[in-house]
């Protein structure tokens, strides 16, 4: 599932895009908002609340927002009318047309129009966003000690925590931090830094289509821990391990240093 800053770039992207122009078409390729249409509205905004976009459109019919969310495999892309689309189109599911740009967002896993006044239905629940205006670390800290038992790695993929941290980002931090992702919250030494290096690894890729821990961005050289289970540790050379944890149905793969991140001592 994509993470934070690539949700922050989509968002951007409409925003840079769509924002200020009238709609010329909309078409909502979904059961829900088939027959909707918000040609002649302007949009006014389009921004990432953690994993989630919100496309503020105003007009005749109203203050409406366009939620949308990635999932596992979805894209916004913007074309030049009449150019050929980067991916089929059989897997479109919104097309917002302007006078001079075609906003496609593709295999989108959430779609929904809902009044701009109700967006607190389906982001409500959040926790302060990493790359938000309104990041709040006293409250992120204190949303993840709500739990001091959960493992860190549930715990900082816990969007109602902190929001912006998937899978990729999880690993990592608990690499850098050197925490064993399955350690209890409350076994974690400085839980701060390990919330403030969480910001900046975001912070620092929210600028670039390439994302990168290690500062190289080379194939295959740009993570530490993530995804390189064949691979040895770059800094020890033990072997990467890697499990599914999580809540069952809801399992996730963590990666991690056995050498470099060792298990907490229970009690």
């Amino acid at each position: 599932m994509p993470e934070g800053d690539t949700v922050y770039r989509a968002a951007r992207l409409l925003d840079r895009t769509l924002s200020g122009h009238v709609l010329e078409r909309t078409d909502f390729r979904v059961p829900q908002h088939a027959t909707a249409d918000l040609s002649g509205s302007t949009v006014v905004r389009s921004l990432s609340r953690g994993k989630h976009i919100l496309t503020r459109i105003d007009g005749d019919q109203g203050a409406w927002t366009l939620h949308t969310h990635l999932k596992m495999e979805g894209a916004w892309r913007v074309h030049r009318p009449g150019e050929p689309w980067k991916r089929p189109a059989h897997q479109a599911r919104v097309v917002l047309t302007t006078d001079d740009r075609v906003a496609v967002g593709f295999t989108l896993g959430i779609v929904e129009l809902l009044p701009t006044a109700e967006e607190d239905s389906v982001v409500g629940h959040l926790g302060p966003d990493l790359l938000g205006p309104d990041w709040d670390e006293e409250e992120a800290l204190r949303r993840l000690r709500v739990e001091p038992e959960r493992p860190v790695g549930e715990a900082l993929l816990d969007q109602r925590n902190l929001a912006g941290i998937g899978n990729m980002y999880m690993a990592e931090l608990c690499f850098v931090s050197g925490v064993d992702p399955r350690d209890p919250v409350a076994s974690v030494g400085n839980l701060v830094r390990l919330v403030r290096r969480g910001k900046q690894m975001l912070e620092l890729n929210k600028e670039r289509a390439v994302q990168s821990t290690t500062g190289d961005l080379r194939e295959r050289e740009r993570m530490w821990v993530y995804r390189r289970d064949k691979s040895p540790c770059r800094r020890c050379r033990t072997p990467i391990a890697v499990a599914m944890t999580g809540p069952a149905g809801r399992e996730r793969a963590a990666y991690w240093c056995p050498s470099c991140q060792p298990a907490a001592p229970t009690a």
